[in-house]
Protein backbone atom coordinates (compact mmCIF):
# COMPACT_ATOMS: atom_id res chain seq x y z
CA UNK A 1 0.00 0.00 0.00
CA UNK A 2 1.07 3.47 -1.26
CA UNK A 3 1.55 5.84 1.58
CA UNK A 4 2.86 9.88 2.05
CA UNK A 5 5.24 10.93 4.22
CA UNK A 6 5.53 14.84 4.23
CA UNK A 7 7.74 16.99 5.86
CA UNK A 8 7.42 20.66 6.07
CA UNK A 9 10.17 23.77 6.61
CA UNK A 10 13.72 23.36 7.33
CA UNK A 11 13.60 19.72 8.03
CA UNK A 12 15.72 19.22 4.98
CA UNK A 13 18.30 20.96 6.49
CA UNK A 14 18.93 18.80 9.66
CA UNK A 15 22.30 18.43 9.59
CA UNK A 16 23.00 22.14 10.33
CA UNK A 17 19.76 22.30 12.76
CA UNK A 18 20.45 22.31 16.68
CA UNK A 19 21.96 18.44 17.49
CA UNK A 20 20.60 18.71 21.15
CA UNK A 21 16.76 18.82 19.61
CA UNK A 22 17.17 16.72 16.48
CA UNK A 23 20.07 14.58 17.11
CA UNK A 24 23.02 13.96 14.64
CA UNK A 25 20.63 13.44 11.62
CA UNK A 26 20.46 14.55 8.06
CA UNK A 27 17.37 14.19 5.87
CA UNK A 28 18.85 11.63 3.85
CA UNK A 29 19.13 9.27 7.00
CA UNK A 30 15.69 10.08 7.66
CA UNK A 31 14.61 9.62 3.86
CA UNK A 32 16.09 6.31 4.46
CA UNK A 33 15.31 5.30 7.85
CA UNK A 34 11.63 5.83 6.40
CA UNK A 35 11.28 4.14 3.22
CA UNK A 36 13.22 1.09 5.15
CA UNK A 37 10.69 1.01 7.92
CA UNK A 38 7.67 1.36 5.49
CA UNK A 39 8.95 -1.38 3.47
CA UNK A 40 9.35 -3.60 6.35
CA UNK A 41 5.83 -2.80 7.53
CA UNK A 42 4.53 -3.11 3.80
CA UNK A 43 4.07 0.45 2.12
CA UNK A 44 5.50 1.83 -0.53
CA UNK A 45 6.25 5.39 1.36
CA UNK A 46 6.22 8.44 -1.06
CA UNK A 47 8.93 10.80 1.28
CA UNK A 48 8.45 14.43 0.57
CA UNK A 49 9.69 17.70 2.17
CA UNK A 50 9.19 21.05 1.11
CA UNK A 51 9.81 24.59 2.50
CA UNK A 52 7.10 26.15 0.31
CA UNK A 53 3.13 26.13 2.22
CA UNK A 54 1.36 26.10 -1.27
CA UNK A 55 3.30 23.09 -1.85
CA UNK A 56 2.44 20.67 0.64
CA UNK A 57 -1.60 21.82 0.31
CA UNK A 58 -0.72 20.53 -3.49
CA UNK A 59 0.58 17.05 -2.35
CA UNK A 60 -2.39 16.90 0.57
CA UNK A 61 -4.48 17.50 -2.50
CA UNK A 62 -3.16 14.73 -4.40
CA UNK A 63 -3.45 12.32 -1.40
CA UNK A 64 -7.06 13.34 -1.01
CA UNK A 65 -7.73 12.57 -4.83
CA UNK A 66 -5.92 9.30 -4.11
CA UNK A 67 -7.01 8.47 -1.24
CA UNK A 68 -3.95 7.82 0.08
CA UNK A 69 -2.92 7.86 3.92
CA UNK A 70 -0.53 10.38 5.43
CA UNK A 71 2.16 11.37 7.53
CA UNK A 72 2.71 14.58 8.16
CA UNK A 73 5.49 16.46 10.13
CA UNK A 74 4.42 19.99 9.29
CA UNK A 75 6.97 21.23 11.45
CA UNK A 76 6.89 24.91 12.02
CA UNK A 77 3.76 25.32 9.82
CA UNK A 78 2.19 23.17 12.87
CA UNK A 79 1.39 25.80 14.80
CA UNK A 80 -0.75 28.64 12.62
CA UNK A 81 -0.82 27.10 8.83
CA UNK A 82 -4.97 27.29 8.56
CA UNK A 83 -4.38 26.36 4.90
CA UNK A 84 -2.38 23.50 5.39
CA UNK A 85 -5.23 21.92 8.15
CA UNK A 86 -8.13 22.79 5.94
CA UNK A 87 -6.48 20.53 3.20
CA UNK A 88 -5.50 17.94 5.46
CA UNK A 89 -9.13 17.75 6.24
CA UNK A 90 -9.96 16.70 3.15
CA UNK A 91 -7.92 13.38 2.97
CA UNK A 92 -10.18 10.16 3.24
CA UNK A 93 -7.73 8.34 4.37
CA UNK A 94 -6.22 8.40 8.08
CA UNK A 95 -3.81 11.23 8.73
CA UNK A 96 -0.80 11.15 11.41
CA UNK A 97 0.46 14.12 12.50
CA UNK A 98 4.54 13.25 13.43
CA UNK A 99 7.33 15.39 15.22
CA UNK A 100 10.75 14.58 15.80
CA UNK A 101 11.20 16.81 19.20
CA UNK A 102 8.45 17.51 21.60
CA UNK A 103 7.00 20.44 20.79
CA UNK A 104 5.51 20.67 24.32
CA UNK A 105 8.59 20.66 25.70
CA UNK A 106 10.05 23.97 23.63
CA UNK A 107 8.87 27.21 23.34
CA UNK A 108 5.48 27.99 24.07
CA UNK A 109 4.45 29.62 20.60
CA UNK A 110 4.94 25.94 19.49
CA UNK A 111 2.71 24.32 22.32
CA UNK A 112 -0.44 24.91 19.71
CA UNK A 113 -1.25 22.74 16.70
CA UNK A 114 -3.69 23.55 14.29
CA UNK A 115 -3.24 20.06 12.79
CA UNK A 116 -3.57 17.70 15.80
CA UNK A 117 -7.55 18.25 16.23
CA UNK A 118 -8.17 16.58 12.39
CA UNK A 119 -4.99 14.02 12.32
CA UNK A 120 -6.59 10.72 14.41
CA UNK A 121 -3.16 11.33 16.41
CA UNK A 122 0.31 12.50 17.24
CA UNK A 123 3.23 11.26 17.56
CA UNK A 124 6.22 13.45 18.73
CA UNK A 125 9.71 13.40 20.80
CA UNK A 126 10.72 10.18 19.51
CA UNK A 127 13.48 11.42 16.76
CA UNK A 128 13.27 9.68 13.95
CA UNK A 129 11.75 6.93 15.30
CA UNK A 130 8.27 8.80 15.69
CA UNK A 131 8.03 8.12 12.35
CA UNK A 132 8.50 4.40 12.94
CA UNK A 133 5.82 5.35 15.89
CA UNK A 134 3.69 6.42 13.31
CA UNK A 135 3.86 3.53 10.59
CA UNK A 136 2.39 1.15 12.72
CA UNK A 137 0.05 3.30 13.76
CA UNK A 138 -1.36 3.22 10.07
CA UNK A 139 -0.45 -0.21 9.73
CA UNK A 140 -3.23 -0.66 12.29
CA UNK A 141 -5.49 2.05 10.82
CA UNK A 142 -5.70 1.05 7.15
CA UNK A 143 -5.98 -2.68 8.17
CA UNK A 144 -9.47 -1.94 10.06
Amino acid sequence: MKIMVLNGPNLARLDIRDSSIYGELTYAMLVTFISESAQRLGFDADVRQSDDESQIIQWLHEAADSNLPVILNPAAFTHYSYAIRDAAEMLKAPLIEVHLSNPLSREEFRHTSVISGIAQGTIAGFGPNSYLLALEAMKSLVQK
